[in-house]
């Protein structure tokens, strides 16, 4: 991004600093930045906008206004402690990465430190004594993970509740269960219902519009899997098409599965879309995000048969990984295959591919997922997210420019799927996903792939194709270089291109034996573009527009939703257009 403004970055962090964190300083410190600033501060700002930099620029002013005297920064990760303290070497603020709570004391040469939320809450009387010690900035990073579970809330509180002042940050500030969150002021709304309030938020939407994140294309591959229950029967079911949860369940694991072939299919056609990418982004690389070890190590072995190059592993109990991600990220290799852990927080910039191979389905993880792909480095790259047609995943895809608050007073989610809050995402796993129980015990016999289609912004693009087909092709050759609105008009052009092929190779009426999921795959296509020209006429994200159609109409997103609530959705915003035009 061209410097937005010369001369306002601490050194080391950004020739200049974009618009937003500007903005967000000018929040704190006042327009004229005179002010002293709040005790308390939350920055919301998306995945790969750069809250590292503002942070590390906020932590410079106030260290050199004297306002405090020492720095301690909070993160979820080990990995994360030796990036943030690599980055704040950069402008001069000395960091121990290495600090353990048996050390007691800081060496002399150290501005402050680097730790976990885990190293917090198992010595919070100890981080209280060195806050009290001096005046403190605490930096929380990604500081939904303060509210992983009371017990660390609550360490949380008392270790840096005398702290000068507390920076809290976040790129998904929103979680699955309803603990509060340390230190984040919560309001309540006309509903009587409490939601966190950020003093600055910026969100994907504005981020994308300024260059300073890519547009992410979701590629969505369904199939037919067919596996062997523990009493050994066969059970065939098709994703992509209405099933029961326990199917769908079922389903998605046989598709992950490393013995089938519906992965083997989904990596090679990310793969050729990694190559499409690299001859814009030489060094653009891919991340397959796997549930466990074993298909890991699986999943490297099918890249290095489609690729003739072997992939980067990085497994969570791996005390070299944090070396393995710094070096990936500083070469060209093709392909990293991680287990979870790369998920939140690391930086990864040239990762422009990414296959979502888990089970884990909670919006707080795909959203930080998805994270890894977003950052840009400069105008016009865009990220390739490859994913199973699953509609909690195509929920979330559809809904990437929502911007969503952490809610208190709500009831825990209990509908399978989508329960799994975000610490068991990410514990450390040697075996397989039990995915709903040993009634789920299974062998997978067979699973194939079929590209599904293509969401972007809200809208769905393109038909059921078979993988090498022409019509996947024509979708995984989109260039690497693309403004957002000329990927929504390549997008309209292939699929427009895609369905005249369709209806030359029919003859007599076009509609003729079409099954019911080809009806419900066409007025899906009519809402989209619907929804398409009123985003043009009003200005409104097509994401918004989805949201309130929902809202009016009732039923569940459109992925999940019937051809009857489909229908419903294209009448209401015809009428919209109606009224509008009278």
């Amino acid at each position: 991004m061209p410097p937005a403004f010369p001369q306002k970055a601490a050194w080391g962090t950004a020739s200049s600093l974009r618009a937003w964190q500007q903005q967000a300083l000018e929040a704190y410190f006042g327009e004229d930045g005179t002010a002293p600033g709040p005790r308390d501060f939350l920055t919301v700002a998306t995945p790969g906008a750069g809250k590292t930099t503002f942070a590390l620029r906020l932590a410079r002013e106030l260290l050199d206004r004297h306002i405090v005297q020492q720095v301690t920064v909070v993160c979820p990760t080990e990995h994360l402690k030796r990036q943030w303290a690599e980055s704040a070497s950069r402008v001069g603020i000395k960091i121990d990465p290495e600090f353990q709570n048996s050390q007691g004391k800081v060496g002399k040469e150290f501005h402050g430190i680097a730790v976990t939320y885990a190293t917090v809450a198992a010595r919070p009387a100890l981080h209280r004594n060195r806050t009290e010690s001096r005046k403190t900035l605490v930096i929380f990073d990604e500081v939904h993970h303060a509210g992983d579970g009371l017990s660390w809330g609550d360490a949380v509180r008392e270790a840096f509740e005398p702290a000068t002042r507390r920076l809290c940050l976040s790129g998904t500030p929103f979680r699955t269960d309803i603990n509060p969150i340390p230190f984040v002021r919560y309001e309540e709304g006309p509903d009587g219902i409490r939601r966190s309030s950020a003093d600055y938020t910026y969100g994907y939407g504005p981020a994308l519009a300024d260059g300073v994140v890519r547009p992410v294309i979701f590629l969505a591959y369904a199939g037919e899997m067919r596996w062997r229950t523990r009493a050994g029967d066969e059970i065939t079911a098709t994703l992509g098409e209405p099933l029961t949860q326990d199917q769908m369940s079922q389903a998605w694991r046989a598709a992950l599965d490393p013995k089938g072939d519906w992965i083997r299919q989904v990596l090679a056609a990310a793969d050729r879309r990694l190559t499409e990418l690299r001859r814009a982004i030489p060094d653009a690389g891919g991340l397959v995000i796997a549930t466990d070890h074993e298909t890991a190590r699986a999943y490297a072995k099918m890249l290095r048969a489609i690729t003739g190059q072997g992939a980067t592993i990085v497994l969570s109990d791996d005390p070299t990984a944090s070396k393995k991600i710094k070096q990936f990220s500083e070469t060209e290799d093709r392909w990293m295959v991680a287990v979870r852990m790369v998920s939140e927080g690391v930086d990864i910039p040239r990762l422009c591919v990414g296959v979502y191979a888990t089970s884990t389905s909670t919006p707080l993880f795909f959203a930080q997922a998805i994270g890894r792909f977003v950052r840009a480095r400069r105008r016009g790259e865009t990220a390739s997210v490859f994913l199973p047609t699953v509609p909690t995943l195509l929920g979330h895809a559809a809904e990437m420019e929502t911007e969503r608050d952490h809610v208190l007073d709500r009831p825990v989610r209990e509908d399978g799927l989508d329960d799994e809050l975000l610490a068991e995402a990410n514990r450390e796993r040697d075996t397989p996903d039990e995915v709903g129980g040993d009634e789920f015990a299974f062998e997978t016999v067979e699973a194939s792939a079929t590209f599904d289609r293509v969401l972007y912004d809200g809208g769905e693009f393109g038909m059921q194709a078979a993988p090498g087909s022409v019509e996947e092709e024509e979708f995984l050759g989109i260039p690497g270089l693309l403004e957002p609105e000329q990927v929504s008009q390549l997008l309209r052009k292939r699929q427009a291109q895609q369905i005249a092929n369709e209806r030359r190779r029919k003859t007599g009426d076009p509609r003729e034996d079409r099954t019911a999921a080809e009806d419900l795959h066409a007025l899906r296509k009519e809402l989209n573009g619907l929804v398409g020209a009123w985003s043009h006429r009003t200005g409104q994200p097509h994401g918004v527009i989805h949201n309130e159609l929902r809202r009016t109409c009732g039923g569940p997103q459109l992925a999940q939703a019937s051809a009857e609530e489909v229908r419903r959705r294209i009448d209401k915003i015809r009428e919209w257009a109606a009224r509008r035009r009278s």
